[in-house]
Order: C-alpha cells, then sequence, then structure tokens
C-alpha cells in the first residue's frame, strides 16, 4: 500500500485535508437552490463510501509495504470493526447536529461553537492517545486557530440578522454535535495501528479504517437522515419518492461533495503515521478558515458587510495563519 515516508510530505496531505473539509459544501450550496439538504446528504455520503472503495483498490493495494486493502479487511478483529463503525456512526451523528444548529441558531452561533469545541478537545483527545509533536507549539497553534473561529463568527454576526432568532435550541445542538465530532477522529485511530509499514496484527491500516468507518457513516444514515427527512429542522418532510426522482446531474453534485470531503479523510488518516493523531486532526479541522475563505473571496458574502467587518476578517486569516504555521512546526 502507499505509505508517506517523510513528514514534510504528511503536511502537504494535512494541508489537502483542510483544503477537501473546507470546500466540499461548496457542492451543496451549488445544490441548495433546487435540492434539499437532506436529499443531498445522501448522495454526499454515498461519494464517501465510493471514494473510501477506491482508495483502497488502489492506494492501499499497491506497493510493497504494509498490508493490501483485502487482506487488511480479513485479518481486523471485532475490536477494531467496532471502533472505526463508531467512528463513522458518530460522525454522521455530529454532522447533522451542527448542520441542524446552523440552521435554527445561524452559523454565527452554532459554527463557532461546534467546530471550536470538536476542534480544542480533538486534538486533546488525540494528543493524550498518541503523544507525538512538542505540546507547547500544538496547543498555542490550536488557540491560534480558535480565535480566528471566534472573530469567523463575530464577522458572521455582524453581516447577519440570524443572531437576533433564540438560540437555546440551536446552542445545545451545537455543543452536542462538537462534543461527538471531537471524538470521531479518536475512533478510527484507535481502530488502526500506527505502524503501517508492519501494522499489528488485528488491527486495520488507513485504507481499511477509512472504508469501514464510511460503511458506519453509510448504515447509520438510515437512521439519522430518514428522521430528518420526516422532521427537518426547517421546511415540509421529503420522502424517498422526491430523492430517487432527482436529476442524475443533481446527485453527481452531491456525490462529488462527499468524495472532496472523503479525500481529505483518507489523506489525514495516512498522514497520521509521520504527523501523529494531534496534528493530522488540528490541521484538517483548519478547514473552518478555508470555508470562510470561500465565502469571502468567491461567494462574496461579506460584500454588503457592515463597517469594522473588514478588520475582523483580516485579524481572523492572520491567527488562522500563525496558528496554522506553529501547528506545523509543532512536529519538526
Amino acid at each position: 500500500m502507499f505509505i508517506i515516508q517523510s513528514y514534510s510530505l504528511a503536511v502537504v496531505f494535512c494541508v489537502i485535508t483542510m483544503l477537501c473539509w473546507g470546500s466540499w459544501a461548496n457542492t451543496q450550496k451549488l445544490a441548495a437552490s433546487t435540492w434539499r439538504f437532506e436529499l443531498f446528504y445522501w448522495d454526499y455520503v454515498i461519494g464517501i463510501v465510493l471514494l473510501s472503495l477506491v482508495f483502497g483498490l488502489t492506494l492501499g493495494s499497491f506497493g510493497s509495504g504494509g498490508r493490501s486493502f483485502l487482506e487488511d479487511l480479513q485479518q481486523a478483529d471485532l475490536g477494531s470493526y467496532g471502533k472505526a463503525l463508531s467512528g463513522g456512526i458518530v460522525f454522521n451523528l455530529a454532522n447533522i447536529l451542527i448542520v441542524a444548529a446552523i440552521a435554527i441558531a445561524g452559523m454565527a452561533v452554532a459554527f463557532p461553537v461546534g467546530i471550536g469545541l470538536a476542534l480544542v478537545l480533538g486534538v486533546l483527545l488525540n494528543y493524550f492517545s498518541a503523544q507525538m509533536g512538542d505540546p507547547v507549539l500544538l496547543f498555542t497553534g490550536v488557540g491560534m486557530v480558535t480565535g480566528a473561529i471566534v472573530l469567523d463568527a463575530m464577522a458572521y454576526r455582524k453581516l447577519s440578522a440570524q443572531h437576533k432568532k433564540a438560540p437555546g435550541k440551536g446552542l445545545r445542538l451545537a455543543l452536542v454535535g462538537g462534543l461527538l465530532m471531537s471524538l470521531f477522529y479518536f475512533f478510527v485511530q484507535q481502530s488502526m495501528s500506527l505502524d503501517f509499514q508492519n501494522p499489528t496484527p488485528g488491527k486495520f491500516t488507513p485504507y481499511g479504517a477509512v472504508f469501514i468507518f464510511a460503511l458506519g457513516i453509510l448504515g447509520s444514515n438510515f437512521l439519522f437522515n430518514t428522521l430528518l427527512m420526516r422532521k427537518p429542522v426547517e421546511g415540509d418532510p421529503v420522502t424517498y419518492r422526491m430523492y430517487f426522482s432527482g436529476k442524475p446531474a443533481i446527485h453527481l453534485v452531491g456525490i462529488l461533495g462527499g468524495v472532496i470531503w472523503c479525500v481529505g479523510m483518507s489523506f489525514s488518516i495516512i498522514a497520521a503515521e509521520q504527523a501523529g493523531p494531534a496534528i493530522s486532526y488540528g490541521l484538517g479541522q483548519g478547514a473552518t478558515m478555508v470555508a470562510a475563505f470561500w465565502g469571502v473571496f468567491v461567494w462574496k458574502e461579506f460584500k454588503v458587510a457592515p463597517k469594522g467587518t473588514g478588520r475582523l476578517l483580516v485579524a481572523m486569516f492572520a491567527l488562522f495563519l500563525v496558528g496554522l504555521v506553529l501547528i506545523i512546526a509543532a512536529g519538526t
């Protein structure tokens, strides 16, 4: 299987993760005018499963290092399967809760609470499970990125009147979603060996772990997304008949979103041996700032923002870049 041999390449893979995790939602934005999120989400999940399988049968099956993808699936024990599946289930529920929180309380409340909490707790959890990297640089960098997320929220608050909504229910959903989002990567990491060249018997290599994780998302989606379709946070209920009546082009947009997200997840897990789980996860969750970049420079979301918003955006990106440099330096 393909294995990263250097820390510098691992950092490149982590940066690609950040770009992918911060960019996949553009596909949902493209589809939003004609396609409900609950329907889009099915295609998104299908895209995750398909990409994880393709990577397993290609990158995970070629080369002399480690184990091949199919051999990896055959030798893994039930504990490893349970952890990887649990990671998928936890991620899926967290993702849906955060999306619901955004719908209720707005981006300015839900996103910094959910993703900020996931970033801080996730890095702590993954660092103490596999202590790789300088903790002072790592946690200082994470603090900087968290500060950037808060500034992002303040900018959105200035822009939008959504903050006038009562945030109670949305805030609670964001807190639960953020807590769960901080756990999913830990479950996947615990299911696999961090020695990819000579992996521990009974544990997965990255490609097997990501594929089983994806199956956990798919299986749990029949429960979580079906409930969301019947009792949506906003709008009328949607049906499976609506989903199957969708045009191929709109399905492909959702599948592309899942593919982009799963490229990021796969690259993060592949990089974990050299970078360490905490650095891989921490860099990946910098995706919030990538999403903000899309919003500012491509979707022009702040075109009519009130006075003072520009200074917040400049400070946000500055903090993010400093935090990013510190997180990378933590592993050198």
